[in-house]
């Protein structure tokens, strides 16, 4: 759980701070972005769906909270801007009440998918559901870039802000290994960030194709990113 812990929040800090250390990172950022919603979303057909469905008592009851989901994470992109995705706006962040409302809903979001490390499975232990893992890890650094490219104009500031961030995520995986929730509340929370998991995961395919044009490149690197959800699922 320590180096859980410790990995989400690392891998988040040094998402943001690409922005800075890395040239020319936010020109090749819509590559990134495809491999790591290509990864997020093989993970969700492969992992938490057959996961989801396996385990419960009323399938149907379980899809209504994977679509409530879904639309809950389109209302929190409301305040976001998107910057779940990847999508850096600058002009979102001018007032106190644009950076407030990007953070707190980057920070609800960040606190549900926490949970997703915590649940027991039939398929792994608990705290060792390594695929999930890399998919947040992969899913946080982009959405870290575009939140430090969001809040430039703070200064040193931001930097608190990518902090509070990154500790979103092992939030909720300690609050939801301590807080002792009965088994239909823990299937409620995992079918919601699995709806969200599918809304942040289609959208950046879109997002990459504005004008539907998807070239070889960007078919090849989503092909890696299922490959590699695919080959850490069953063979980790």
């Amino acid at each position: 759980m320590i180096l859980t812990i410790f990995i989400l929040i690392a891998c988040t800090i040094v998402g943001g701070l690409s922005l800075k250390l890395i040239p020319g990172m936010k020109q090749n950022m819509r590559l990134s972005l495809i491999f790591a919603g290509s990864y997020l979303f093989a993970i969700t057909i492969i992992h938490i769906i057959p996961e989801l469905f396996s385990v419960s008592p009323n399938p149907s009851k379980v899809g209504l909270y994977v679509l409530i989901g879904f639309f809950l994470q389109q209302f929190l992109e409301y305040f976001s801007s998107g910057v779940e995705h990847g999508h850096v706006h600058t002009n979102k962040a001018v007032s106190f009440n644009g950076r407030f409302s990007i953070i707190a809903a980057l920070m609800i979001h960040s606190l549900l998918e926490g949970t997703l490390l915590t649940h027991d499975s039939p398929f792994h232990e608990k705290h060792e559901s390594y695929s999930l893992l890399l998919g947040i890890v992969l899913h946080k650094m982009p959405a870290a870039f575009a939140l430090m490219a969001t809040m430039q104009g703070l200064g040193k500031r931001a930097i608190y802000l990518l902090i509070l961030f990154s500790l979103a995520s092992p939030m909720g995986l300690i609050l939801g290994d301590f807080i002792l929730l009965s088994e239909d509340s823990v299937l409620i929370v995992f079918a919601v960030v699995c709806g969200s998991f599918l809304h942040i995961s289609t959208t950046i395919f879109v997002e990459a194709s504005p004008e539907h044009h998807f070239g070889l490149n960007k078919i090849l690197i989503s092909l890696a990113g299922a490959l590699l959800a695919i080959l850490v699922e069953f063979l980790i």
